[in-house]
């Protein structure tokens, strides 16, 4: 299983994961007022993938240079691949606030973000477990990735909802739209991860 030596990969998952944690925060963070912040928050973010892809391919490089690996090697590829997924996420939303000018982010969009913030939380916790070997604790940071996972599915059927009953412009129902389906499939990303994560669990504990 583990030796008490940390695990080199463990720990780079943990700073990927870190990193992701920063960029969600930023979601929650950044206020929107304008065209001017819509611009500036897309490329900052823009940024953070940037980095992200940096530290993923500092992984991988790392990989396939080791002989033997602590945990099975497909599944860290899966874990890093998945966390990745979910900067990608993200990326891509900020990138449809820039491209439609959504200056302003509804209360549905607000809420999306809160709930993911929580999800990529618990992600960062359990990769925080696993730099310490603790295996068997992950088991409750997945759960509750799943049950944030539900949460943004509801609100995505809950949003659409609103928005075909409120909204009138057809452009804009096709903007808020995609937003919510972005913010959901980011959340969707998380619960990919935590899939990953209950793998490893039931293969190293």
């Amino acid at each position: 299983m583990f030796s008490k030596k940390q695990d080199p990969f463990a720990v780079k998952l943990s700073e990927i994961a870190g990193h992701l944690k920063t960029t969600s925060q930023f979601f929650v963070d950044f206020k929107i007022n304008g065209i001017a912040d819509v611009k500036e928050f897309a490329h900052k973010v823009k940024d953070f993938e940037t980095a992200g892809d940096d530290l993923m391919h500092q992984l991988i490089i790392d990989l396939n240079n080791a002989f033997i690996t602590p945990i099975d090697r497909e599944d860290l590829l899966a874990l890093a691949n998945a966390l990745d997924d979910v900067l990608d996420g993200f990326e891509e939303c900020s990138a449809i606030f820039e491209i439609y000018n959504i200056i302003q982010a509804d209360e549905h969009m607000i809420k999306f973000v809160d709930e993911i913030n929580i999800a990529v939380s618990e992600l960062a916790t359990s990769m925080d477990l696993l730099v310490a070997r603790k295996l068997q604790p992950m088991r409750e940071h997945v759960i509750k990735i799943k049950e944030q996972e539900t949460i943004c599915d509801n609100l995505r059927r809950k949003s659409i909802k609103a928005l075909f009953a409120t909204e009138t412009d057809p452009i804009k129902i096709i903007q808020y739209k995609e937003i919510y389906e972005s913010l959901e499939s980011i959340a969707d990303y998380c619960q990919d991860a935590a899939n990953v994560i209950e793998t490893i669990i039931m293969k190293n504990a």
